[in-house]
């Protein structure tokens, strides 16, 4: 007996659960391929900027920016226009970046844990629907039914949680490991801002007032903003 056909066997209940594998398949390729392209050199990027502005350069840090295809050139880009502005628009520009570079990496990433969620459920509403098949048999041959005759309805309802198992347990998996990536990037896109903020310090134009950044010791975590500004913290899906 063929995939085919124990999907076949398992009844209505394998549709839902074929199309859960279908989303997880499809939010997974797609994450894959947006946390790779986040991952780059920050330290590197930054430097090309710092060189760029102490040039006063500021087309030269735009291109440099513009070269990452990642969430901290589109940040830094941001930052870099702003630059004779003065210390409220380059914040205001990072923020504004910030928050579209992570809405679009933890974009579909609760459709994930749905999937890993519910795949299992569906297998397991599907091996009840197999019980009660069974059970009625029973009655409906006054107990006469022998072995042979439940088997069928019972394992035809197991093949559900085989599936619906099958879906769920990598659909979890791949969940955890994007969060854990995510959570690592939003924190080196911190980093980076905080450092970009000290380079400004030391260039001339609109950073020269700017206030020496330091961070707090209450709280290591957020050195980059204020304490009551959350834009790199990731969402806790």
């Amino acid at each position: 007996m063929n995939l085919l056909e124990l999907f076949l066997k398992g009844g209505l209940v394998m549709w839902p659960i074929l199309l859960c594998s279908f989303v997880a398949v499809a939010v997974i390729i797609e994450k894959y391929v947006v946390l790779a392209r986040a991952n780059v050199d920050n330290k590197q990027l930054l430097m090309k900027v710092r060189s760029a502005l102490s040039h006063d350069d500021i087309k030269g840090a735009v291109d440099a920016c513009a070269s990452v295809n990642a969430p901290i050139g589109a940040i830094l880009k941001r930052g870099v226009l702003n630059f004779h502005k003065g210390n409220t628009a380059i914040k205001e520009g990072i923020e504004s970046a910030a928050k579209e570079e992570i809405f679009m990496l933890e974009k579909r990433i609760g459709l994930l844990a749905n999937v890993s969620a519910i795949s299992p459920m569906l297998g397991f509403l599907g091996t009840v629907i197999g019980m009660v098949i069974a059970f009625q048999t029973i009655e409906t041959l006054g107990g006469n039914a022998d072995a042979t005759t439940l088997s069928a309805g019972i394992w035809h309802g197991l093949l559900c949680s085989a599936f619906g198992l099958i879906v769920g347990i990598p659909s979890l998996f791949f969940y955890n490991l994007f969060v854990s990536n995510i959570t690592r990037l939003v924190h080196n896109l911190e980093v980076t801002s905080e450092e970009f903020f000290r380079m400004l310090n030391q260039q001339d134009g609109a950073a020269q007032d700017m206030p020496s950044i330091q961070p707090k010791k209450s709280k290591p975590s957020r050195t980059v903003f204020a304490d009551d500004d959350d834009i790199f913290e990731p969402k806790g899906e």
